[in-house]
C-alpha cells in the first residue's frame, strides 16, 4: 500500500495532546512577557527587539499554529 503525504503526517506528526501542551506553554510565555513589561517597563535598545520581536513572534506564532491545528484535528480522528 502506498502512503500519501497526508497519511504520513497523521501517522508521524504531533498528537493532539502535544498541540494542547504547545498552546498552554505559549499562553504562559505571553503572560510572562506581559508581567515582565508590567514590572520592568518597555525595554530600550536591543532588548526591545529581543523581547517584542523574537519572543512575541515565537510564542504568538506557536499559539496560532497550535490552535489552528487543534481546530482541524476533529477531521483527523480523536488523537491526531
Amino acid at each position: 500500500m502506498v502512503q500519501t503525504e497526508g497519511d504520513m503526517a497523521g501517522k508521524y506528526g504531533p498528537t493532539r495532546g502535544e498541540f494542547v501542551f504547545r498552546a498552554v506553554f505559549s499562553v504562559l510565555g505571553l503572560v510572562a512577557i506581559g508581567v515582565l513589561v508590567a514590572l520592568r517597563g518597555v525595554p530600550k535598545g536591543p532588548g526591545l527587539v529581543e523581547v517584542f520581536g523574537i519572543a512575541l513572534l515565537f510564542f504568538g506564532g506557536t499559539l496560532v499554529h497550535s490552535l489552528w491545528r487543534l481546530r482541524g484535528s476533529g477531521e483527523r480522528g480523536p488523537d491526531r
